[in-house]
């Protein structure tokens, strides 16, 4: 197998054992004795097994990680996207890499789950920690598959038949047409240009384990279609309480030479903004994805 060649998760080399410190029944987990810099392919492909299943996992003591070896890792796993869809990359060498920097406004202190504004959100992702702050800046990712499995029957239901419309232009809108000229980045083949509003199932349904999750996030969800402004309001408010309640939530407390991957198809995700003036530099990678399908048009392709 070649260094760059993707992983299945289904590979014979995901046979593996990996030394796993579960943080909840069925989500999270720490791996331990895993150096991601030099790691085996069964190693990798181990891990992107246990990604799907434990949804995010977390690696310590990656000091020999650097932006070409988190773009090499990042290829290893699956292939990689343009940094975002708006954002540039750190340099003309790690296009791929999109900088959270708090001295550039670089924060994510509201759930949401990456790039759910493209058509295409990206699978999953992978996030280095550069420059920390002395304490402060958590990070708190919840899980889409046990919120919706802990709906009552009748909610989900309702959640199954709905679609939501996902909107980039309040985070992102300002960045793209100031700040790049309205001249983003090249995302699934084409040079981004505006970012216009995509329909995404409430409920998506998982193309690895046909599992289901609760597809809403309060940083690009707009509301739902095809019901009044007040109805969206109100069960927007219902899925966004229920999917963040404690039990649905893992937290990382950041050292240095941390590396986090989560499956973004079944999670979201908040930074914690409690530092102050501190600095806080982080370095994401994402996965290309496929389109979200929901339980209807899975209905309607068995049909």
């Amino acid at each position: 197998m070649s260094p760059l060649s993707p992983v299945s998760p289904s590979s014979p080399l995901a046979a593996v054992d990996l030394t796993l410190e579960p943080l909840g029944p069925r989500f999270g987990a720490i791996v331990h004795d895993v150096d991601l810099a030099t790691a085996s392919d069964a190693q990798v492909a181990a891990i992107r097994a246990r990604l799907t299943e434990r949804k995010v996992l977390f690696f310590r003591g990656q000091h020999a990680l650097d932006p070409t070896g988190q773009v090499r890792l990042g290829n290893r796993i699956g292939e990689l996207t343009a940094s975002h869809p708006v954002v540039p990359g750190i340099d003309d060498e790690h296009t791929e890499i999109y900088a959270l920097d708090s001295a550039d406004n670089g924060f994510s202190d509201v759930w949401h789950t990456d790039v759910t504004f493209m058509k295409r959100p990206p699978l999953g992702s992978i996030l280095r920690a550069v420059t920390l702050p002395a304490c402060g800046g958590d990070t708190n990712w919840a899980d889409l598959e046990l919120a919706y499995e802990s709906l009552s029957p009748a909610v989900q239901r309702l959640a199954d038949e709905l679609d939501a419309v996902h909107d980039g232009n309040r985070e992102f809108g300002y960045y793209l047409a100031q700040r790049r000229q309205g001249r983003g980045s090249v995302w699934e083949g084409e040079t981004v240009t505006s970012l216009e509003p995509v329909v995404h199932p409430v409920v998506r349904v998982h193309p690895e384990t046909g599992r289901r999750s609760l597809f809403v996030n309060p940083g690009f969800t707009e509301r739902i279609q095809g019901v009044s402004d007040a109805e969206s309001r109100h069960l927007l408010d219902l899925f966004y309480a229920h999917l963040t309640k404690p039990e649905h939530i893992v937290r990382h407390r950041w050292a240095e030479g941390d590396v986090a991957m989560w499956d973004n198809r079944s999670t979201v995700h908040y930074a914690n903004r409690d530092y102050g003036d501190a600095r806080r530099v982080m370095h994401r990678v994402t996965l290309r994805g496929d389109a979200p399908v929901g339980v209807e048009a899975l209905r309607s392709q068995a049909v």
